[in-house]
């Protein structure tokens, strides 16, 4: 009898959105089931099965000194690692405490600041880890995460386009929320991958599935401060979900 695949999902410092993407994937997740052996997803089932693992879905940044020497383990014992989601590929919303004292944070948010304990900053698993393919997306998209756990059980590269948000603007059909309303968009230096629904809903594009690759961050800006956005705006609407990434972007 020929083993299944054994599937892993492991959940670091998030939000568990990504996971329950999975989930939401239904009909899908049952074929998938037959497919693969879901050997620990605690999500999903307190059951585990012991690694090795083929393939690992990692969901979460690394934030705590815990984090940092669980991803290791994790990364040992899979032959495959992927991270999924904004948090786990470029820190997350929580990679704003990089931008501020955290000591300041922890006493003003938490009663009792002795039993926190944390990183000074929240970075994403490719910081701490080799990491073979990065999903994007807050959350990520059910259809490519599908497409990536296909690609790796058939061992090919996954078909996920790199093009920003623009082009599912284009073959939406959807009219240019800043050329035609002067509406501020990250689209243009976005990840494809949510089908561009704000746009498609006359708001502008958030950044959700963080920079696509080579974006342009510099003209970008150039036509935000054009639109009206003075240094502050323009760096907080880069400083969202994928923080780190766009900060990195920006840099050049």
């Amino acid at each position: 009898m020929t083993r299944k695949p054994k599937l892993a999902v492991w959940k670091f410092s998030s939000c568990d959105g990504c996971q329950l993407s999975l989930l939401d994937c239904e009909d899908e997740l049952l074929a998938l089931a037959g497919e693969v052996e879901i050997a620990y997803f605690l999500e999903a089932s307190r059951a585990t099965v012991r690694g090795p693992y083929d393939l690992s879905l990692v969901e979460g940044s690394v934030t705590t000194p815990h984090d940092a020497g669980r991803i290791k383990e994790v990364r040992r014992v899979s032959k495959h690692l992927v991270t999924i989601g904004a948090c786990a590929t470029a820190g997350g919303v929580q990679a704003l405490k990089n931008f501020a004292d955290v000591e300041d944070f922890v006493s003003i948010v938490y009663a009792s600041p002795d039993y926190i304990s944390t990183l000074e900053a929240s970075t994403p698993i490719s910081a701490h880890v080799p990491v073979d393919f990065e999903l994007h997306g807050c959350p990520i998209s059910k259809r490519q995460l599908l497409e990536v756990i296909t690609a790796f059980l058939h061992g090919r590269r996954p078909g996920i386009p790199s093009t920003s948000v623009c082009m599912e603007c284009k073959r939406r059909g959807n009219v240019c929320v800043m050329v035609a309303h002067g509406t501020p968009c990250l689209g243009p230096v976005t990840h494809a991958g949510c089908g561009a629904i704000c746009p498609a809903y006359n708001r502008g594009c958030y950044g959700c599935f963080g920079p696509m690759e080579t974006p342009n961050t510099v003209s970008l800006t150039k036509q935000l401060k054009v639109l009206g956005m003075g240094d502050r705006a323009v760096d907080r609407v880069f400083r969202t979900f994928n923080v780190t990434a766009f900060e990195e972007a920006r840099r050049g």
